[in-house]
């Protein structure tokens, strides 16, 4: 009999024993910022077929774009798609082929804004700073109209967890026919795939799932842009608890950065300067400082909910 008291002793103490140490493991894990960025006119001064593309087979980009425009308009056809089209269509009147290794290279010849290069090394450093006792992660995302084939010829390709942007089939017709071409609405399907964790771009994301089981929250969030492309995913980001930021070419394009302001689309605005110092560095770290407390006040929230049940 006392041998069977002691054996249910063990056990109570052992169970007893294990739930703390169970709750000790687990941990807060909304603890990883995502900050978003346009390409075209965010990262970049032109779009970037301007830079080499377009040269390569001797088109005007201004008589490009605004051809473009037109057949979109005349035809009543997605815009997108109607670049990517004539792309093509204006390199086979020229007797180019361009295939995927071409467009990658000519990724090399795009110019990025003062800082880009170093930005992403800076703003890394400022969240280790900030954060260091807190475990905090921080990823940066691309989500462009543009073409993934030059982004990834760029540069600053590297420093990006995913790149979300328009893509091309090079295998499926005599010319390349369009694999995803991402628009100005349908960039914020790709701000609710950061948000859910879903980037599997074989996966569908319209199934509820719960705020509690999301791992990237909207407040963890920064979007940048440029324009009117730009006001979809601005107004779901600040509609859900993130942020916006609206930059644009230095001495250049203020106004529409104004009116986005004004219009309660971003929270700041700033020229596309990304060195340290600069206004754009400086209001990026204010809204990093907004998101680093409001994660410490979660995590104790959490903490406190935890120890109560």
């Amino acid at each position: 009999m006392a041998d069977d008291v002691a054996d249910i002793e063990d056990t109570m103490t052992s169970e007893a024993d294990v739930k703390p140490r169970e709750s000790a493991r687990a941990t807060f894990e909304k603890k990883t910022i995502a900050l978003v960025y346009d390409f075209d006119g965010t990262l970049s001064p032109r779009p970037m077929q301007d830079y080499a593309f377009l040269p390569q087979i001797g088109i005007d980009p201004e008589e490009f774009w605004r051809e473009s425009n037109e057949i979109a308009r005349q035809e009543g056809a997605d815009g997108l798609i109607s670049y990517m089209r004539l792309m093509y269509r204006k390199a086979k009147e020229k007797g180019i082929r361009i295939d995927r290794e071409d467009l990658v290279a000519q990724g090399k010849k795009v110019e990025l804004f003062p800082g880009v290069e170093e930005w992403f090394e800076e703003i890394n450093n400022y969240i280790k700073l900030k954060s260091e006792t807190h475990g905090v992660s921080l990823r940066h995302y691309i989500v462009s109209a543009g073409l993934t084939e030059i982004i990834e010829g760029t540069s600053i390709y590297k420093r990006f967890h995913n790149v979300f942007a328009s893509e091309y089939w090079f295998d499926a017709y005599d010319l390349p026919y369009p694999k995803r071409v991402i628009t100005d609405t349908g960039k914020t399907q790709y701000l609710f795939r950061i948000n859910k964790g879903i980037e599997d771009l074989g996966q569908g994301i319209n199934e509820h799932m719960d705020e509690s089981k999301r791992p990237i929250p909207f407040s963890n969030m920064i979007y940048f842009g440029d324009g009117d492309t730009d006001v979809p995913s601005m107004a779901v980001m600040r509609k859900n608890g993130g942020y916006a930021i609206a930059v644009h070419r230095p001495g250049k394009a203020r106004k529409k950065c104004v009116d986005l302001f004004k219009a309660k689309r971003c929270d700041f605005f700033a020229p596309a300067d990304y060195r340290r110092g600069s206004d754009l560095f400086k209001r990026t770290c204010l809204l990093l400082d907004r998101v680093l407390a409001d994660i410490r006040v979660q995590e104790e929230m959490w903490r406190l909910n935890r120890d109560v049940k």
